[in-house]
């Protein structure tokens, strides 16, 4: 196989793999990373037609990822609404994931004290990409039951949006945030958390 023919291969698998992702901002960079390989590939072998679909497609990725990039810190990208913890609607969304979140907050069915619970749902326009339950622990502390993400939305940590407003928890009188223990692929460190054990903590001003 020459080397014309490997690079042909390698940019139609990672084409065909980037389609595979559910993840949008992933998808968004390997599909990128695939349309330019073959941008080269077609051009060695002066296959013009295909050079300009590749290279359209290339900026189109180019695009969507810079507003993507651009999504991840805007505060007016997400809506974060509060419901009750036994909203209809948010039984419904964690039972639907209820496999996805298991993987990820593997402690979660572990009996915890009884106190008062508060959810937020992190909406991007008309559709809901994450889910955050609070638990009064006492003693000013609030104490993170779950932090959800949905696949499609993981890149970003729409969760995020919620510990930003730190109105939410101080207007209830906490001063000072615990995630779950043992969560799988915490974001926290990147918001200022500290790390103590399995899980991060963070002190309300």
């Amino acid at each position: 196989m020459s080397w014309v023919q490997a690079l042909g291969w390698a940019g139609s698998a990672l084409l065909v793999f980037s389609i595979l992702q559910a993840r949008v901002l992933r998808f968004r960079v390997l599909n990128l990373l695939a349309c330019l390989i073959l941008v080269v590939f077609n051009a060695v072998l002066h296959i013009w037609p295909m050079v300009a679909m590749n290279v359209v497609l290339a900026a189109i990725n180019l695009w969507f990822i810079r507003r993507l990039l651009a999504d991840r810190t805007d505060d007016q990208a997400y809506t974060v609404l509060e419901v009750a913890d036994d909203d209809t609607y948010l039984q419904h969304f964690l039972e639907v994931h209820a496999g996805d979140i298991a993987r990820y907050f593997p402690h979660l069915g572990a009996a915890t004290p009884a106190g008062d619970r508060t959810a937020y749902l992190v909406l991007r326009g008309d559709e809901t990409v994450g889910a955050v339950v609070i638990r009064d622990a006492g003693g000013g502390v609030a104490q993170v039951e779950l932090d959800y993400v949905t696949p499609r939305f993981r890149d970003f940590s729409p969760g995020e949006f919620v510990y930003r407003r730190s109105g939410l928890f101080t207007e209830r009188g906490f001063r000072r945030i615990v995630t779950p223990p043992g969560m799988v692929n915490p974001y926290y460190e990147r918001l200022g958390f500290t790390r103590e054990g399995d899980s991060w903590t963070a002190e309300l001003v």
